[in-house]
Order: C-alpha cells, then structure tokens, then sequence
C-alpha cells in the first residue's frame, strides 16, 4: 500500500509540473542567469556577455572614441578581467573601442577574425595584443569557443581569408538552455546564405552591419525566426541604418524590435528557459531620416573626390586666389584620423592628391599620408578643416 502511494505522489509531481521542467531544460544551472549586454557605443558594435558562472565576454568594441566608455561601463558592473574578447573583423568601428579595453582591463582569451588589415587602429590593437602577451586565437568555422560549462558558443563564420572585412566577420551561436542568440557582425547577404547549413534558429538576434540592407535578407530572417532583434546604430547616422526593407522583414515575421540609437544600451536576462529585455520595444525604428546638411557657402577649397579603396583623396580650389594650407587637416570620420597639410599653397583652379594606403605616393601635386589604410573602404566620409578647425568641406 504504501508503495502505490509513493508511486501516485510521483505521478502527481510529474503531471502537475510538465510545463515547468522538461528534459531538455535540466541542463540550465539552477538560479543562475546569463546577461547580454548590446552597448550603446552610438553607430558601431559593443556586445558584453556575463554568464550564469561568472564568466565574461565582450563581442567588438566599436569606434575608438567609445572605449572609454565601454570601460566605464564594464568597471560600473564590477567588471575587472574579461576571460574572452573577440574582435569579429577588423573594421574601425567595430575594433577601435578595444583599444582602451586592452589598456585597462586583463584579457584571458583574445579571439580575431585573422583578417589582414592595414590600418593603423588594426595595427595598434595587435601590437597591444602581443605587448601583454595575451593569448591570441584565430577560429575556424564549425569549431566552439570555451566560455562557460553551461553555455555553448559555436563559431558559424571565420574566414581570414575573406576578400571583404565584412564577410571574415566571426558569426557566434551563443546557448543556454532554451534561449539562444545569434551575433551576426557585419555579414552580408552572401554570407548568411552559407552559414543557412547550419541551425541559425535563435530566440535573440543582433542584426547584421547595423541593419544595413546588405545584411538580413528575408531568407535569412525567415531561418532565425527571432523572437527578438536587436538593431544597434547610431542616431542620424550617415548611412540611413536601419534601412527599411530590413525592419518590414522583421516586422513580418513578429520579431520584437529594439534600437541602442532609441534605447541607449538593451540587456537581455535569460535563465535558460525565460527571458527578459530592459527597457520597451522600439515603438518606432526611424529608416528616413538623412544626415544634418553642414552649411558651407561655396567653399573656395573643396574636397571634389575620394577613392575609398586605392585611397586618394583630391582637394581643389576652386577661387580666385591661392590659399595656403598651412596647419590644416583632412580627417578620416570612422577612424578619427588626421592627416596634417605641411606649409604649402594650393593655387586657383588646382587640385592636390592626400595619398594613404600600400600604393601611397608624393611628388607634383600628390601628398604622402601614410602606407598604412587610412579610409573605410564600406563607407569613411572626408573632412577638411581649416587652421582655426573650422569645417570647410566635406564628402560621404
């Protein structure tokens, strides 16, 4: 009798408790949860993972002018030592923040796409990289990245040998319990066509390149099936992110839609079986809006080209008198670099070459910055300003 009592009260228990505990769930620690930070580092990427062991991560860093502010952020939470970094492709905005990370914080694990890059924001990080002598790693596609016993990473793109910055971006698979996201970088449409060999299927997707339409094809959002995007650009930017196509995609298939440029910085809470997002959906995802117009009155020394790729940039005068050039600058927006003009005049009618770049070159009227890159090849606009730091031209 009293056995068939105890085996009742178990049938009971499991009747009463199928919603609450399933197989597949009893993997997840107890009490434990996993955090996702998506940093508002304005129009770039910054990604802080606090796993449910204590564990930290940090995906991209984005410009160099927002490192600062990620580290603040990092110490705010009692973040001392991040135990993996991972740069998913060497473009500015998304490597230039890691710079003042590596300076401040300790880094356990340094993953990179192995992407060469020529710039000198890439060139730093590396240097800092081999100067602390942190451990450094170039994954392979298919492989997993060690972090937490609890939460599975799987690298679904590496490709160092990429033809295209964005397309050797690290693509991660990140799993706990139920509840997983998926950490585009900046793929393109190409390159989510491949990876969909592969479970894409996530509950938390980062859009890819900032929800640029050269990522998030509707094939590919069809395959995720978020529950939640997460859109992470900056406010007016240059490039009109997020573009509209994207968002109508993801509005079709109900994903629930969350902006850093409207939120500010957007953390995800999950436990393994629920989860959370601070902060209310995005009620509105601006994709109109155009770049403040800078009001220059016919400038008499003008920026009329720029050739992102074999990087010459051509400034003309277009007055009636020679100008000189003296203690001015022409600065790379992305990468905030400045190229300082030597004492020289630029006469009427005549243009003058700003050179950078492997094939950089001087005499006659071209000028020699440097043979490291300079400009973003996917888009860097070009400022001129003057000895007083005044804005004379500028070109997107």
């Amino acid at each position: 009798m009293k056995k068939i009592i105890v085996l009742l009260f178990c049938i009971f228990l499991i009747a009463g408790c199928t919603e609450a505990i399933k197989p597949e769930k009893m993997a997840v620690t107890a009490g434990h949860d996993m955090r996702v930070h998506f940093i508002d580092v304005g129009q770039g990427d910054s990604i802080l993972i606090e796993s449910p062991n204590g564990k930290t991560m940090l995906v991209d860093g984005g410009v160099k002018g927002a490192g600062q502010q990620i580290v603040s952020y990092l110490k705010e939470l009692g973040v001392s030592k991040l135990d993996v970094v991972v740069a998913t492709h060497p473009d500015a905005d998304h490597i230039g923040g890691l710079i003042p990370v590596l300076n401040s914080l300790t880094i356990e694990q340094f993953y990179d796409s192995g992407k060469v890059h020529t710039s000198q924001t890439f060139e730093e990080m590396l240097t800092l990289i081999d100067e602390k002598n942190i451990p450094y790693y170039v994954p392979k596609t298919g492989e997993t990245i060690e972090f937490d016993k609890d939460v599975t990473v799987k690298v679904l793109n590496a490709n160092e040998q990429a033809s295209d910055n964005n397309d050797a971006s690290i693509v991660l698979k990140m799993t706990y319990g139920n509840v997983s996201f998926l950490l585009t970088g900046d793929a393109g449409v190409a390159l989510e066509k491949e990876m969909l060999q592969y479970d894409v299927t996530a509950t938390v997707l980062k859009a890819g390149h900032h929800g640029s339409n050269t990522s998030s094809s509707q094939e590919f959002i069809r395959a995720v099936k978020p529950e939640v995007t997460i859109l992470s650009y900056g406010e007016d930017n240059k490039y009109g992110h997020p573009h509209a196509e994207v968002v109508d995609r993801l509005q079709a298939i109900g994903s629930k839609i969350y902006a850093t440029a409207d939120l500010g910085t957007i953390t995800v809470s999950t436990d393994g079986v629920n989860y959370t997002v601070n902060g209310k959906e995005t009620s509105k995802v601006e994709t109109s809006k155009k770049p403040t117009e800078i009001e220059v009155s016919a400038p008499a020394i003008e920026i009329v080209s720029k050739d992102l790729v074999t990087e010459i940039v051509g400034i003309k005068n277009n007055g009636q008198q020679a100008v000189s050039l003296k203690d001015w600058q022409l600065v790379s927006i992305e990468g905030n670099q400045v190229f300082n003009f030597p004492n020289l005049t630029l006469q009427p009618g005549k243009i003058i070459y700003i050179t950078s770049g492997a094939n950089a070159r001087e005499g006659q009227n071209y000028l020699k910055w440097t043979t490291k890159q300079i400009w973003l090849n996917d888009g860097d606009a070009a400022q001129l300003r003057n000895e007083k730091g005044e804005l004379v031209s500028e070109l997107e």
